[in-house]
């Protein structure tokens, strides 16, 4: 049955609910993907990008991998505008690299903040799902059509029912690669997915989240016509480690990627390697992605096969800046990004 959109629950319901908590009717997940489905050849193109990563990730594509976009997105028009640029640097760089552009919906806070274009598009604090569900789905849809391959940081399960079959691949991010809700939604995922080491910087945490996600589990979940249902799931074989550094640790250099790789190896999990060269390795100064870039490939081009990708975090200026009234075009207001020319310079160059 069709419910209402936009509609707040009785009175009554809400004070059965409770006093401090009030409920707005969503669509279902089915209805969201009937009202605004995904064409057969985008399905068939975001399997192709789904495949094309997991050859990377097994070596069997000696490319890398660069997973790359604005660390999260609050603009649409000037999030279509960077994937535009970065179509046009994809394909020229091809035959070296498989691009895939950050679509990142959902912003994890330390504390309070911005939740995301998901949850609150107007940046408002009042927050509204229904609008940012839509938006969220027309954007990632603009840029399917591009041809681009999609990432985003699977930040609610509940999400990845709305927006999943657009995403190429999905990182978990370090402060929910322990949850076991996480490790078990990626257990059932269709797209490689990288799990983040944890916030301390060890990936004892991580690694035990690719142990997990592999295996089958049973798990409560809410089926795409919005019934609550019991989900089995098979596994999915195609997690990695993302190394991200924390609190005043980095980890990209070649001990540190040497000693991931041991602990995977006697893990018997798969040692492909992505480094994030933001985040914690960067110790959130933008710039500093380009001298760790750089670094990352020279490893790699020195004979470290296990060095699968990089991550970065770009936009089409440089830096980042507070919300408020008068923002600056194609700047971030979460982290700090390059700008698209540090951006262009760099991947020609490496």
């Amino acid at each position: 049955m069709n419910m209402p959109l936009n509609t707040e629950l009785t009175d009554a319901t809400t004070e059965a609910v409770g006093r401090h908590r009030r409920e707005v009717l969503l669509p279902t997940p089915a209805e969201l993907t009937q009202e605004m489905p995904a064409s057969d050849f985008v399905i068939r193109q975001v399997s192709d990008q789904r495949q094309a990563i997991r050859q990377i990730l097994q070596g069997t594509d000696d490319r890398t991998l660069i997973v790359m976009g604005p660390c999260s997105i609050h603009d649409e028009v000037a999030a279509l505008e960077y994937g535009e640029k970065l179509k046009a640097l994809a394909d020229a760089v091809s035959d070296r690299f498989l691009i895939v552009m950050r679509a990142y919906l959902e912003k994890p806070r330390t504390t309070v903040g911005w939740k995301g274009l998901l949850y609150d598009p107007e940046r408002t604090g009042a927050g509204d799902l229904n609008e940012g569900l839509r938006r969220s789905r027309r954007l990632l849809l603009n840029l399917t059509a591009m041809g681009l391959p999609l990432a985003t940081e699977a930040l609610s399960p509940f999400a990845m029912d709305y927006l999943g079959d657009l995403v190429s691949w999905t990182a978990i991010g370090a402060r929910t690669t322990e949850s076991q809700v996480h490790r078990e939604m990626v257990s059932g995922l269709p797209m490689p997915t990288g799990f983040k080491n944890g916030t301390d910087g060890g990936i004892a945490v991580a690694t035990n989240a690719m142990k997990s996600a592999s295996h089958p589990h049973h798990h409560l979940g809410v089926s795409a016509t919005g019934a609550p249902v019991m989900i089995t799931t098979r596994g999915n074989p195609d997690t990695h480690l993302v190394l991200r550094g924390g609190r005043g640790i980095t980890n990209y250099d070649a001990d540190s990627i040497g000693r991931a790789v041991s602990a995977l190896q006697t893990a018997g999990l798969s040692t492909a390697v992505m480094v994030d060269c933001s985040h914690d390795n960067a110790c959130k100064q933008a710039e500093r992605q380009l001298d760790i870039a750089r670094e990352v490939m020279a490893q790699r081009d020195a004979g470290n096969c296990h060095i699968r990708g990089l991550m970065l975090e770009s936009f089409l200026e440089p830096g980042r800046q507070d919300d408020g009234e008068d923002l600056r075009y194609g700047c971030s207001i979460t982290d700090p990004c390059l700008g698209w020319a540090q951006t262009e310079a760099l991947i020609r160059s490496l």
